[in-house]
């Protein structure tokens, strides 16, 4: 009996003990499946990051798959929620007064004069970049878009043309021009961008088709001679979403006339007859000069067209470089891009940036256009600018200031045999 009962306290003992290793496993592994689940929240101090510096501004890196559609500049979501705004708004009231210019079709006037100075400080740009180029030589890949401002091509192995596998990448360089220092992309005109907003794939050879800087400020308030626009006095009627306008069809010289004395005040017209000659003058000899006031013509220009662009709507294709200026985008069945066969060859229309209508082609910063070209094993060590930027700067125009970090001016580039020893 004492032997069994002896047995019977073991055995106990030893289910108690399982019983305790057992719960202690399970006590550790909820613990540990605490703290991994709950490391997701925890908030770790975050260090600073470089990029989250204003002052510093890394060179700009081309999208690596073309195929892919670019980022929208406003988010979906965005998007979706302003058209549910205008569809409940076209229910609400299916026939309003369009009030706000220029979807009425009326000018904005206050964009006017900025209109104005944007078409001047273009033609200045391109009469001045046209004397520039003369004097410091500017080189362009023969495969690709690559462009070199210096009197001898680098080195660096980003070629992506054809056969460029062959050539390890490297540029083949021949001279460039004005064409390839600024990337000014074309769009149809429109006569009337309220009345008739789109262009018909059958119309595609008769519509002219125009620099987009030219068609930005012709729509903001330009009158251009060669390219007439049609001039509205009185706001048209959106009924059920379609535009109707009741205005009688008068004469174009009448129109504008009437449009300039109610929208625009006397005075500031007569500052733009007299300002409107923006050639640079003949007796201007100096580099220096010059390129100061082309680069400030560039950088004036940019910030006019940021200002219209807030009012005036502009789209580009989501996979190619083609952009058109008006509410809509046109039908013409012309794109080439990736995933076009499932569109039947029409543009994917979205919202454009001024990166779209205004190309900075961004180039390698030089230091010595005399010295050896730059070589492919520093490329990191190397900057940029946009191709307006580096010819101006060469030419003895001082370096903008939102542009000093991106040509990495304060890096210190290694001799040839210290490659190696730098981290």
């Amino acid at each position: 009996m004492k032997r069994q009962s002896l047995l019977l306290q073991i055995s106990q003992l030893d289910n108690r003990h399982c019983r305790f290793i057992q719960n202690s496993l399970l006590h550790c592994r909820f613990n540990q499946c605490f703290f991994f689940s709950s490391e997701k929240t925890q908030n770790f101090p975050s260090f600073p990051d470089k990029n989250d510096d204003p002052l510093y501004v890394d060179v700009p890196k081309p999208r690596t798959d073309k195929s892919e559609r670019k980022p929208y500049p406003t988010p979906v979501q965005e998007l979706i929620k302003r058209a549910k705004q205008e569809k409940e708004l076209r229910k609400s009231q299916p026939c309003r007064l369009l009030e706000h210019p220029p979807a009425n079709g009326l000018l904005v006037p206050e964009l006017v004069d900025v209109a104005h100075r944007v078409y001047r400080a273009r033609e200045f740009l391109l009469s001045g970049l046209s004397k520039l180029v003369q004097v410091i030589p500017v080189q362009r890949c023969r495969f690709c878009y690559e462009v070199h401002i210096g009197n001898v091509g680098h080195e660096i192995r980003t070629c992506t043309g054809p056969k460029s596998g062959s050539r390890s990448a490297t540029h083949v360089w021949r001279k460039g021009g004005v064409a390839d220092v600024v990337f000014s992309p074309k769009c149809f005109h429109l006569y009337d961008r309220v009345g008739k907003p789109r262009v018909v794939h059958d119309e595609r050879h008769v519509v002219p088709r125009i620099a987009a800087i030219l068609e930005l400020c012709i729509q903001a308030g330009v009158d251009v001679e060669k390219y007439p626009s049609k001039r509205r006095t009185k706001p048209v009627y959106s009924i059920e979403g379609r535009i109707v306008d009741f205005e009688s069809v008068a004469g174009m010289g009448e129109m504008a006339s009437n449009l300039f004395s109610e929208n625009v005040d006397g005075s500031k017209v007569g500052e733009l007859t007299r300002d409107s000659n923006s050639e640079p003058n003949d007796e201007e000899s100096n580099l220096k000069d010059l390129s100061t006031r082309t680069l400030d013509s560039w950088l004036e220009m940019i910030g006019g067209v940021k200002k219209i662009m807030e009012k005036y709507s502009v789209w580009t294709c989501g996979y190619c470089p083609e952009v058109q200026v008006g509410p809509k985008g046109h039908k013409v069945r012309m794109c080439k891009a990736s995933k076009h066969q499932a569109r039947n060859g029409l543009h994917a229309w979205q919202e454009a940036t001024i990166d779209d209508l205004v190309g900075p082609n961004y180039v390698w910063h030089v230091r010595d256009l005399n010295g050896p070209p730059l070589r492919n094993d520093l490329k990191r060590y190397y900057g940029k600018a946009p191709a307006v930027v580096e010819l101006c700067v060469q030419a003895g125009a001082p370096v903008p200031n939102q542009y000093r970090s991106m040509m990495r001016l304060d890096v210190v580039l290694p001799e040839c045999d210290e490659v190696d020893l730098v981290a």
